[in-house]
C-alpha cells in the first residue's frame, strides 16, 4: 500500500479539478493537513445531493463510498444533516462541497456506488 498524499494537497487538487471543469467547489471545514479524513458532498442544485467518504477495499486500497448505500441522500437536507454531524464529531475532518448540475464528484479514486 502506498503512502497517501498529505490531505491538504489532495483537497487542493480535488477543488482545482472541479473548478477547471466548470463546477464550484468549496472547503467547508479544514482538517489535519497531513492525515485528516475527507468527506465530499456533491450538490446537484436541484434539491438532491450525494456524500462520499473514504474507505478501504479488500485489497487495502483507498476507495470512496457513496453513502446512498447507507440511506443518506439523495435529498440534500438529509445529506446536509449527515455532514453537520460528521463535522461536529471530527474537528480533523476535511469537508468539501462541490456544486455541479451533473452530479460529478471529481474523485480519481475508485467509487463504490453500492455494497458488494
Amino acid at each position: 500500500m502506498m503512502d497517501r498524499l498529505p490531505t491538504k494537497v489532495w483537497v487542493d487538487a480535488l477543488v482545482r479539478r472541479a473548478q477547471v471543469a466548470g463546477a464550484a467547489a468549496f472547503v467547508l471545514q479544514s482538517g489535519d493537513e497531513e492525515r485528516g479524513d475527507v468527506l465530499v458532498k456533491v450538490a446537484c442544485l436541484d434539491g438532491t445531493a450525494a456524500v462520499y467518504t473514504p474507505s478501504m477495499n479488500m485489497e487495502g486500497d483507498r476507495v470512496f463510498l457513496n453513502l446512498i448505500v447507507q440511506g443518506i441522500g439523495p435529498e440534500e437536507a438529509d445529506v446536509d444533516a449527515y455532514v453537520r454531524k460528521a463535522r461536529d464529531r471530527d474537528r480533523d475532518l476535511w469537508a468539501i462541497e462541490i456544486e455541479d448540475r451533473d452530479g460529478r464528484h471529481f474523485l480519481t479514486e475508485p467509487v463504490q456506488e453500492q455494497l458488494d
